[in-house]
């Protein structure tokens, strides 16, 4: 079958409300040998990049310098740069005036970093249901995981008995906002009253919500928030944590190095260390200039449109939902079965998730996703509860550079593969499936 380019025109039209990003029009071979459009639906991995952030990068780069503590020009534009960026984060989140807004590398880093923070003894509560960098940094005496909620209710209730019996002491309630495996919407502002009633704090893991939907971290009552550029179409290398002051600035820095100290002096053998306040406490090393001001580029350009994003969202959703129930032996994974942001995931009875991936690849031009989504526990979980005896499964997940094209193509692909099966052989390689005649050529930046 030849799969033919959508016209430049019924393109144009599918974006014409959302900001444009830079793949939008990427065309990939075949292992056929044709050529096509690129159907990037595997946005909860890592999102494209804005056009208007590598429009800002472009013009940032011959201004970028060290940041803090030059004096010459260049470095004090690229402070002003960085520093402003806190601001605009800031905004995005919808946080209080005396919240400090530390960089870093991505929300695993984050997450991390505020674990570190937590006072002696303090209590942690979570689902199991988080993503691994959300599941997996908290260590102490008490840290409770709570099994997957059959409901939005139940994940209430759940939350409310697991802090009734917790120590008393300092407590953390660790949520997050958008599933990474389902993209059902969790009940943040339920949660964080119930968290409030037992005198903790709350952590969200906005990582998989940031792109989608608006935060509101102060009208929540949420301490802290996370999210990542990758994620929110900057993929520049900078992630955020911003939330309540105290517990950072009391913690030992999270590295320790320039940036982070205000004086340093010896005794001998000895040294003595005065180290910064918060933000910068956090911050040690030279700090990814080019990488924040990216993320807080793609957070003004998202914030600007966000009644067209979700439209845009919600109707290529509703298609790729109602187009997949027509598939043969498809089942959706669902938590509680809410409302979610752009992503599905979803078992075929009978029928390898990594050789559909591969096939989707190697012969139609789609990229999905295709395990357990570093959410091995809640993925496994909900596969069993749709009755599959498969350990991995298939997720596509929608963004801005989606049109209504990419989403038929994956059902029209899908439905072919599952009733004649793919049109090329495979063979495992490296635990993945690959064509045994993959003729693709790479780009050329690869084979110079």
């Amino acid at each position: 079958m030849t799969l033919a380019l959508p016209s430049q025109r019924q393109f144009a039209q599918d974006q014409a409300q959302v900001p444009p990003v830079v793949s939008a029009t990427l065309t990939v071979p075949l292992a056929t040998g044709e050529q096509i459009q690129y159907a990037n639906l595997d946005h909860a991995a890592s999102a494209p990049c804005l056009r208007s952030v590598q429009d800002a990068v472009d013009e940032l780069l011959p201004w970028y310098a060290s940041v803090h503590r030059g004096a010459g020009f260049a470095s004090q534009v690229s402070t002003k740069i960085y520093e402003r960026a806190r601001d605009v984060l800031r905004e995005f989140v919808g946080a209080r005036t005396r919240d400090t807004v530390v960089f870093t590398r991505n929300s695993t880093d984050s997450l991390n970093l505020l674990a570190r923070s937590l006072p002696k003894a303090t209590s942690v509560v979570l689902f199991d249901t988080e993503h691994h960098a959300a599941l997996l940094p908290w260590r102490g005496p008490w840290v409770r995981r709570i099994q997957t909620p059959s409901s939005p209710g139940d994940a209430v209730i759940a939350l409310d008995v697991a802090l009734a019996a917790a120590p008393t002491g300092p407590r953390l309630v660790v949520i997050t906002g958008a599933s990474n495996v389902t993209g059902e919407l969790w009940p943040i502002e339920e949660l964080a009253q119930v968290a409030r009633r037992h005198g903790a704090r709350v952590a969200l893991d906005a990582a998989q919500l940031a792109p989608h939907r608006p935060i509101d971290i102060q009208s929540w009552n949420v301490d802290y928030v996370v999210l990542s550029g990758h994620k929110l179409y900057a993929p520049f290398g900078a992630g955020v944590l911003i939330g309540r002051a105290d517990w950072l600035q009391a913690a030992e820095p999270y590295l320790a190095g320039g940036g982070a100290t205000k004086q340093v002096t010896s005794w001998g053998d000895r040294l003595g260390v005065a180290w910064s306040a918060v933000p910068e406490r956090h911050e040690a090393g030279s700090p990814n200039v080019v990488g924040v001001h990216a993320l807080a580029v793609a957070c003004k350009t998202i914030s600007a449109q966000w009644a067209d994003i979700e439209a845009h969202e919600l109707a290529l959703l509703h298609r790729l939902r109602k187009g997949l129930r027509d598939v043969p032996g498809l089942s959706e994974l669902s938590i509680f079965d809410g409302p979610r942001v752009g992503v599905v995931s979803f078992t075929i009875a009978g029928h390898d998730a990594g050789l559909i991936a591969a096939a989707l690849s190697a012969e139609y031009g789609i990229g999905v996703r295709d395990g357990a989504f570093c959410a091995h526990i809640a993925t496994r979980r909900l596969l069993t509860k749709a009755g599959s005896t498969e350990q991995r499964a298939l997720r596509a997940s929608l963004g801005l550079g989606n049109t209504a094209e990419h989403v038929d193509r994956l059902v029209h692909a899908l439905r072919t593969l599952v009733t004649k099966g793919p049109a090329l052989n495979y063979r495992l390689e490296d635990g993945r499936w690959v064509p045994e005649a993959d003729t693709r050529p790479l780009p050329s930046f690869l084979t110079d």
